[in-house]
């Protein structure tokens, strides 16, 4: 088993919740893979949600994950400013165990912290780290674990963008939370890489009136890298976060 970095842990264990249009929901990640339909089974093998778009995507209750098929030696999530994501189960001994016997690549094995939650590191095979969890207020998708200098700045960045309760996880960690899905940020003393093109390559928060939105966020300096355009029958548009991290904005289809 590799061995993972004990001031990781430590961190991740102590590091760990005027609103745009009143807040925006958490919608969706883009990740990438050489091939999209393997890593979709991988996660729904692994991490649990429902298969949709023909096998390219698996869905965790309001939040989709999809891939973008990708040419192997694009890099990991580790040194970008998105981390690493977490998923939270009922019993984290006997999903450890299956992923022991499924040759999953563990990172560390579970530390218990008070109590209260459990955590883990695994990787999946296109490089992206996952915090695997037992945390039974918040089971399935669980978090977004961001990385890079000035953490409350970055929370404020969040805040202010997307809205969210500014809180903290298990009264301990300084997080904003979006309905049941956690952001978190770690303190790094270097500047981490954008996240375009890299393992985890995209957030994404969706909105029902996008034009309106986006005359907001620009009225708060919010950066574009790609305006309101229809797409299928969505809109979307893309901002950059602190720390170069990509952001798709949707709006939603009318039913």
């Amino acid at each position: 088993m590799k061995p993972f970095n004990a001031t990781v842990l430590l961190v991740t264990a102590l590091l760990f919740a005027a609103p745009a249009l009143a807040g925006a929901p958490y919608h969706h990640m883009h990740m990438t893979a050489t091939d999209p339909a393997a890593a979709a089974a991988w996660y729904h093998e692994h991490m649990g949600g429902e298969l949709v778009r023909d096998g390219q995507a698996v869905l965790y209750d309001d939040v989709l994950v999809i891939w973008f098929k990708k040419d192997a030696g694009f890099e990991g999530s580790d040194g970008s400013s998105v981390d690493h994501i977490g998923f939270s189960f009922e019993d984290l001994g006997a999903k450890m165990a299956s992923y022991e016997a499924a040759g999953v690549k563990i990172l560390s094995e579970p530390i218990d912290v008070r109590g209260m939650f459990k955590f883990a590191f695994v990787e999946d095979p296109w490089g992206a780290k996952i915090e695997v969890m037992e945390d039974h207020d918040t089971v399935g998708f669980h978090h977004i674990h961001l990385k890079g200098p000035e953490p409350e700045k970055i929370f404020d960045w969040y805040e202010s963008s997307f809205g969210g309760e500014r809180t903290q996880y298990k009264g301990m960690l300084p997080a904003l939370l979006y309905d049941d899905v956690w952001l978190l940020v770690q303190g790094s003393s270097e500047e981490m890489a954008g996240t375009r093109g890299r393992a985890i390559d995209h957030l994404g928060w969706g909105y029902t009136d996008l034009e309106a939105a986006a005359e907001e966020l620009k009225a708060k300096g919010v950066k574009f890298t790609m305006e309101v355009r229809p797409f299928r029958n969505f809109k979307i548009a893309f901002v950059e976060g602190p720390g170069g991290v990509s952001i798709e904005l949707v709006e939603f289809p009318k039913d």
